[in-house]
């Protein structure tokens, strides 16, 4: 039987717990022995070596930290302190390893996996182990997890841990900035990254900040203290109450000097005469239960930990387990931690473009939207290039993240020299004509804001309502349309695009964001607001299983999705949840006795709660009221069944980090999108998405073919293939062995 072993290095990160239980229950569901490593290589060396079962990993998901401890091990770096690794970990007979740290707890396990060889000659020459033990494990197998809030790894879109620091960050400046403009006020507010400007940058999208200082593109001029000053000045002028600037904690000049949070405090305090507060944020970065994504990104890399030393082809090899869009991916460790040391060699070197280029073009793209958003007007419209009237409405079911799309749209825009207009109340307004010209401070302070400050609806345009569509097009000149919304709004615009014929009004560049929470779009692997109700409902459930832990209690929770089950699914992985119902496999009356028969063992045994997570549309028949019934009159004695149904608080609150930052960078791509249709006099119509991380732009003539017209969702659902990891660790220890 197959011996792997699991640790934690370095500093830890929000979502380390998730996959040490990944690794565990995947390891036992493939017939394998886990075993623990406490407090990382210096468990390693002292011995503190565990073999962990099913239940040593039950309740941990949603803790921040790390069961297993984690340490900085100085002996590790000496050949004495990974000779005594060696023979601890082949005591126990262990030569598979999943390491969850940073670039240096990684680099330190490749080191040991390379002289794994000379290692075991050496312990066999000195009789601390017999040449049978060296023979039976002559190679270790190592998958790296990236374990690290900055985000600072290469071969991996995120790290484990980063999206946890962000939603840290957000909240904070949100919070930071109420009281600022209270007082009219300037912050400086610190956060992690020494090497690595993400959280900075992206920290100062999603909250709105003023300015930014990140290690891989330092200011470009030597008085860049005088042009940061004059920016903000014309902020207060054009009718801010306060100024934020983020900086990360390994910002520099361009030549190479570092930049203190104290001293832009004190520039600014100076220069502006305010007056000015500095909050260094620093380990409540990595504190606290961890984000959905943060959970599923550690749950998903994890079980594929598993499965790749397992696999007998990869004996001897090293893999960064990571992430690419939405799919788990595998690059050789070795490769990944080389990208990583040139991007710091790059900036100790002061070569910041190459700094940038390694990082990739979704960072550029990110830093290039903030240069935009965080100045205090927009440039003058160019003399020598067209503007463009663009009409921009939402439509569907409000989704957390609509105001931040319309707010970049607007100030991306209007600093392209173009016009734009807001319609109110979706095609209502458009049908009535009730528009409205945007400037620059017309959006000032939605970029955290929930709900729709333009009003939503699901009307979707009928017989005379097009004629008056395109009147008032006609009427307001508009060039171009851009609709932020959901699955009614996708269907208005393919209304309006197949009428073209009838009404030349409609034959003008038809753009279609994804914002819904129910993720059911084509076109898009995610979209907008999806994230901040994954975030509501895993809040919600853990609240209650607190509730039902005390008490002996399953709790069925239903969420909403429509016909879709990705709020669903997600949400169960993000929980533990034992089952999870979803629209797309349905449920039976075998399914729920299969079920309950399950729960009455599982209570039985000494279990002391149940999770249950149900569709809204799961069955007609079989909701989740009759389910709860079901399990309350089955399980008798044994437990208690509640039902939560969790309605809307899952389309409300303020919109998460990443949907604010992909509300924003959707919006870019839209406005380009159009620029070039329209110079080049076309009206190409598209919906604009994510997939694999990659910007998606799909015709409408693509619309209806990639939808299952009859339940209203894609036929193609990425996240189905999650579906068989999900019920492995969810399995009950009998079934998972068997």
């Amino acid at each position: 039987m197959y011996k792997i072993g699991i640790l934690t290095s370095g500093g830890d990160a929000p979502g380390m717990n998730a996959a040490v239980r990944a690794v565990v229950r995947t390891a036992i569901s493939h017939g394998a022995r886990p075993f623990a490593i406490y407090d990382g290589y210096q468990g390693m060396i002292d011995n503190r070596i565990k073999e962990f079962g099913w239940r040593d990993v039950g309740g941990i998901l949603h803790k921040g930290g790390t069961i297993i401890g984690t340490a900085r091990c100085a002996a590790f770096r000496t050949r004495e302190g990974r000779l005594a690794a060696a023979e601890n970990l082949l005591s126990h007979g262990i030569d598979k390893l999943v390491v969850c740290g940073g670039d240096g707890s990684l680099t330190g396990a490749n080191l040991f996996r390379l002289e794994w060889d000379s290692l075991l000659a050496e312990l066999v020459e000195t009789g601390r182990i017999m040449p049978e033990s060296a023979e039976k494990h002559a190679t270790l197998t190592l998958a790296g997890l990236a374990g690290s809030i900055d985000n600072d790894l290469c071969g991996t879109d995120m790290t484990i841990g980063a999206d946890t620091a962000l939603h840290r960050i957000t909240t904070a400046i949100d919070q930071i900035s109420s009281t600022a403009a209270s007082h009219q006020r300037s912050f400086v507010v610190e956060v992690m990254g020494r090497n690595c400007g993400y959280l900075a940058m992206m920290g100062a999208i999603a909250a709105g900040a003023d300015w930014a200082l990140i290690p891989e593109s330092p200011p470009n001029l030597d008085n860049w203290e005088d042009k940061m000053c004059a920016v903000l000045r014309e902020g207060r002028k054009t009718g801010r109450r306060d100024s934020i600037v983020v900086i990360a904690e390994g910002a520099r000049d361009r030549h190479g000097n570092p930049i203190s949070s104290d001293y832009v405090k004190q520039v600014l305090e100076e220069r502006l005469g305010e007056d000015t507060r500095l909050t260094i944020l620093g380990h409540v970065q990595r504190g606290g239960a961890p984000t959905v994504y943060d959970r599923n990104l550690s749950t998903l890399t994890g079980a594929e930990a598993v499965r790749a030393t397992l696999d007998p082809d990869n004996a001897g090899k090293a893999f960064l387990i990571g992430t690419k869009g939405n799919k788990i991916s595998q690059i050789d460790l070795e490769e990944a931690l080389g990208l990583t040391q040139k991007v710091a060699e790059a900036i100790a070197n002061k070569d910041f473009e190459l700094a940038m280029s390694l990082r990739g073009s979704s960072f550029r793209q990110a830093f290039r939207i903030l240069r935009t958003l965080v100045r205090a007007l927009p440039h003058d419209p160019d003399p020598d290039k067209d503007r463009i009237r663009i009409a921009l409405l939402n439509a569907g079911a409000p989704a957390p993240g609509m105001n931040t799309a319309v707010r970049a749209a607007v100030r991306l825009g209007v600093d392209k020299g173009h016009e734009m207009l807001a319609v109110r109340n979706g095609f209502r307004g458009l049908i009535r004509g009730d528009l409205i010209e945007q400037d620059w401070m017309s959006v000032n302070g939605w970029v955290n804001t929930g709900g729709a400050e333009l009003g939503s609806n699901r009307k979707i345009p009928t017989g005379s309502d097009f004629y008056a569509i395109a009147r008032n097009l006609e009427e307001n000149n508009i060039q171009a349309l851009l609709i932020i919304g959901g699955w009614s709004g996708y269907k208005a615009a393919h209304e309006l695009y197949s009428r073209r014929r009838e009404f030349p009004a409609f034959d003008i560049p038809i753009v279609c964001l994804p914002a819904t929470i129910d993720n059911d779009l084509p076109s898009s692997e995610l979209s907008v607001g999806c994230d901040t109700a994954l975030n509501s409902i895993t809040e919600a459930v853990d609240k209650i299983k607190q509730s039902a832990v005390a008490s002996q209690r399953v709790f069925v929770v239903e969420v909403m999705g429509r016909t879709c089950g990705y709020l669903a699914l997600m949400s169960a992985l993000a929980t533990g949840a034992e089952r999870v119902y979803l629209p797309e496999e349905g449920v039976t009356l075998r399914d729920l006795q299969s079920d309950v028969q399950q729960l009455i063992d599982g209570f039985e045994h000494g279990k002391r709660l149940g999770m249950v997570i149900c569709n809204e549309a799961v069955n007609p028949i079989y909701d989740t009221r009759f389910i709860s019934a079901l399990f309350e009159e089955e399980g008798g004695e044994l437990f208690d069944v509640r039902h939560a149904i969790l309605g809307h608080l899952q389309q409300g609150g303020d919109p998460s980090p990443f949907d604010r930052i992909q509300a924003s960078r959707l919006a870019l791509e839209c406005l380009e999108q159009i620029e070039k249709s329209v110079a080049v006099g076309g009206s190409d119509s598209v919906m604009v998405g994510l997939v694999r991380s990659k910007i998606n732009k799909t015709s409408f003539d693509q619309m209806m073919r990639q939808m299952d017209m009859e339940t209203e969702r894609p036929l193609n659902q990425w996240w189905m293939e999650i579906r068989p990891i999900a019920r492995t660790l969810a399995a009950p220890v009998a079934q998972a062995v068997g």
